[in-house]
């Protein structure tokens, strides 16, 4: 069998994946090579503010950014920043993952951001989740993940909240009538 990248695809936890880190989560797959893949946990906030973000690198916030939440990207560098973003600008440290989706790690963005010239749809994650070479796909066939493509709707204008049911959605499936128990014949 060959290899198929899910770079730019959503990945969705199963409901009887109960790892205390991912139950429930949304990820989006940034990278996903032979060697591996590393993706951001977009349903899960954090008690941080990005104007609190701003302040803990010495950027002054906006006022609007007081009550814009900050997520959990996974357990991989929680110390570091992550921003997935809509295209727009050109910063030190950028991934594409589509043509309407990239990954910034570089504290220029947020310097933009705070001065309202970086772009219109983005989010801060603090870490993201890993998955070393062949271990994601055995996930999957384990039955832990669903995965559909990426939706810029799921990812950046749905509460936290919507998007594990939205991202399922997405791809035909309903969560609720999924269980979260294995059978055996």
């Amino acid at each position: 069998m060959s290899f198929q990248s899910l770079k730019n695809h959503l990945l969705i936890a199963m409901p009887g994946l109960h790892d205390g880190l991912f139950d429930r989560t949304v990820i989006v797959i940034c990278e996903h090579t032979e060697e591996g893949a590393m993706g951001i946990v977009i349903n899960r906030l954090l008690d941080l503010t990005l104007a609190d973000a701003l302040r803990a690198v010495d950027i002054v916030p906006g006022e609007e950014m007081i009550n814009q939440g900050v997520y959990w990207g996974g357990p991989v560098q929680e110390q570091n920043g992550f921003i997935l973003h809509t295209p727009a600008g050109v910063w030190q440290s950028s991934l594409a993952v589509s043509a309407d989706l990239v990954l910034t790690t570089s504290p220029d963005l947020l310097t933009a951001i705070a001065q309202h010239e970086g772009p219109d749809r983005f989010l801060l994650a603090l870490g993201y989740a890993g998955w070393g070479a062949g271990q994601l796909e055995v996930e999957i066939k384990d039955n832990a993940w669903l995965h559909g493509p990426a939706d810029p709707v799921v990812i950046f204008d749905l509460a936290a909240g919507e998007r594990w049911q939205a991202a399922a959605r997405l791809i035909g499936v309903d969560m609720r009538l999924l269980s979260g128990a294995a059978g055996h014949a």
